[in-house]
């Protein structure tokens, strides 16, 4: 049998680390934005979530609230597919906090099919959220705070990429891109002290899992050498690294947070 993670897996870094720190985690409603937006709570941090929904927006600020006081919290309605929703959401954040710090691209979508059966419409639709709108939220914080104040720290959370994605064509094109991005940004942005880098998260028990029927996640297990899913909170202390002191020399990488399945097991049967 798999060994299981601890409860205080993520619970591993210095008390206060992100004093005076202000994050902005897209999709920090639920899941691992949920869960990396408490760990930076936790640590010091002030943390402002989005969402296209309000009542993911209400539920993660409540949740957020009772680690790190309300004070502490910001949640705004935004679809990071629109630049002015963004630049809205944006400019209320500093508003609240002064400054942007930390930004963690959480928020995407897709949906499983074969290639064939996804429309013109379909595609556009997955690749307009998960590449164009990490685009439009990173643009629009590098701009309004990080590059102004020389330093940031951005986290692209992207998927299991690496030998394809079949049965999901579209995301994996889209987070493809967002990988290849965040490359780019990473030398330019340097210069001002901005350091970008990606999580790809293999398997992971969320509430973006659980929307699959069952099979997909036990064919998922099957395909991880660990024999497990991952936790939200194990993925979000491989965020939070990213964004702490002992990453501050890191760019341009992209952190595989996946029981190692990029390098093992079927990702398609072939009759």
């Amino acid at each position: 049998m798999a060994q299981q993670p601890s409860p205080e897996s993520q619970q591993i870094f210095a008390p206060g680390i992100f004093d005076g720190q202000v994050a902005i985690v897209t999709g920090g409603g639920t899941g691992i934005g949920l869960a990396t937006g408490k760990e930076l709570l936790r640590l010091g941090g002030r943390v402002a979530i989005c969402s296209r929904k309000q009542d993911n927006v209400d539920r993660g600020v409540a949740e957020l609230a009772k680690v790190g006081g309300a004070d502490r919290v910001f949640g705004g309605v935004c679809d990071i597919r629109e630049a002015d929703s963004v630049d809205t959401y944006v400019k209320a954040v500093c508003e609240r906090f002064e400054k942007v710090d930390i930004l963690i691209n959480n928020a995407g979508g897709q949906f499983p099919s074969p290639a064939q059966l996804i429309s013109p419409k379909g595609f556009n639709a997955v690749v307009r959220n998960n590449l164009v709108g990490t685009f439009t939220m990173t643009h629009a914080v590098a701009n309004q705070s990080m590059i102004p104040r020389k330093y940031g720290r951005i986290v692209n959370i992207i998927a299991c990429i690496y030998r394809g994605f079949p049965g999901m064509t579209h995301t994996g094109a889209a987070r493809a891109g967002v990988e290849n991005m965040t490359m780019s940004l990473s030398v330019e942005w340097a210069q001002f002290g901005i350091t970008v880098n990606a999580c790809a998260p293999g398997i992971i028990e969320s509430e973006g899992v659980r929307q699959y029927p069952p099979e997909v996640l036990q064919m998922g297990i099957q395909q991880t050498p660990m024999k497990r899913a991952g936790s939200c909170e194990e993925t979000a202390a491989s965020i939070v690294f990213l964004c702490s002191p002992g990453a501050q020399f890191i760019t341009g990488a992209t952190l595989r947070q996946d029981g190692g399945k990029a390098l093992w097991g079927d990702t398609w049967v072939i009759p």
